[in-house]
């Protein structure tokens, strides 16, 4: 709702003259500022501990950084029939973006999947992200993005990547600090991505961008995020299962590779495309919205699913190890017998020992 009506206010009473130099400089030091803190707040050794969890990582990165840029690829043919080239530019910057923290871990824990790996899995998409997605959009938007080019490259790691390295040197002295002040620090994070909303769309209305994009072209758009997003589910999901992951890691999977951070993407936007943000952030707002509304609901249906049958995937398949005995105890070994031997049924059940080993 906060982002909705921080459209609106740019909508209405846009920045101009020097009150857009102004704001300008404030987003700038405001995507510095959220940046510094992520680094502050990334510990370091958590990170080295999920390390030892390396595939499902890797399967999370491959969804995040593989399929999803391979989709937006894919979506180039859609190009003029659904969407306008400023359009897709911005979905295909979308499908470059990290992938969320809060909410794949929030997520997670309504569907009982595996939380720590949720959290590593986050972290890592959210710390890889820095470095690949300036690098995948020089290689993959190129002119399309209209104000981007590759020297924008220098932007990201004076803005975004310095930051965040000085947050993670000065972790140690600051680290009491921010948690002491965790609440006041939210609205320091909210308020930057709002001030970058609004600087992005002000600049939008000085180039006239309600009308570049009219209702058809809009619907257009939410539609193919929509069949993004079901289709990364889908993929996240049964590819996981398919990769021999349990139901555990597979919600966090699905979860962790489907989605893509606003607070991630929307400076890296401000800083690659310049005056086109406007558009390039479109696409991203939209998806954030509805990843949350769909990913809400597939929550509460898994866990709907785990009450019912705790011994059953979430989608219904019996655990690889169903057809497994129930008791938990192996059943005694049987002597090796001459062929055409009969062997007796002894009627003195198994000592306790024995059905321990």
């Amino acid at each position: 709702m906060a982002l909705l009506a921080t459209v609106g206010v740019a909508a209405l009473l846009p920045a101009r003259g020097a009150a857009a130099d102004v704001a300008d400089a404030g987003a700038t030091g405001a995507v510095a500022l959220l940046f510094f803190l992520y680094g502050a707040r990334l510990s370091a050794r958590e990170t080295l501990d999920g390390l030892r969890h390396w595939r499902l990582h890797l399967t999370v990165l491959g969804c995040t950084f593989l399929l999803f840029p391979l989709l937006g690829l894919a979506a180039r043919g859609l190009v003029p029939t659904l969407l306008t080239p400023p359009l897709y530019a911005g979905l295909l910057f979308l499908c470059l973006v990290p992938s969320t923290i809060q909410s794949s871990i929030a997520f997670t824990s309504i569907a009982r999947g595996n939380v720590p790996a949720a959290i590593c899995a986050g972290s890592f998409s959210s710390l890889a992200g820095i470095a690949l997605t300036p690098l995948l959009a020089a290689a993959l938007l190129g002119a399309d993005a209209g104000g981007f080019s590759p020297g924008s490259l220098a932007g990201i790691v004076v803005q975004l990547l310095l930051p965040f390295l000085l947050g993670q040197v000065l972790r140690r002295r600051i680290a009491a600090f921010l948690a002491r002040h965790k609440k006041v620090l939210g609205l320091v994070d909210r308020g930057s991505i709002l001030l970058v909303v609004y600087t992005a769309f002000s600049a939008g209305m000085a180039v006239g961008i309600w009308h570049q994009v009219s209702l058809p072209r809009l619907g257009a758009l939410l539609l193919v995020e929509a069949v993004l997003l079901a289709v990364m589910l889908l993929a996240s999901w049964y590819g996981a299962g398919r990769l021999g992951f349990d139901r555990a890691d597979r919600i966090a999977i699905q979860f962790a590779g489907s989605k893509k951070s606003l607070a991630a993407g929307l400076p890296m936007a401000s800083v690659l495309f310049g005056a086109q943000a406007s558009l390039a952030v479109l696409p991203l707002m939209l998806f954030h919205q509805m990843q949350l509304m769909v990913c809400a609901a597939l929550a509460r249906h898994r866990a709907r699913d785990a009450d019912r049958d705790p011994e059953r995937d979430a989608d219904g398949d019996p655990e690889r190890d169903a057809g497994r005995d129930p008791d938990p105890a192996p059943a005694p070994a049987m002597p090796q017998r001459a062929p055409g031997h009969v062997a007796e049924v002894s009627p003195t059940p198994q000592h306790p020992a024995a059905r321990a080993r």
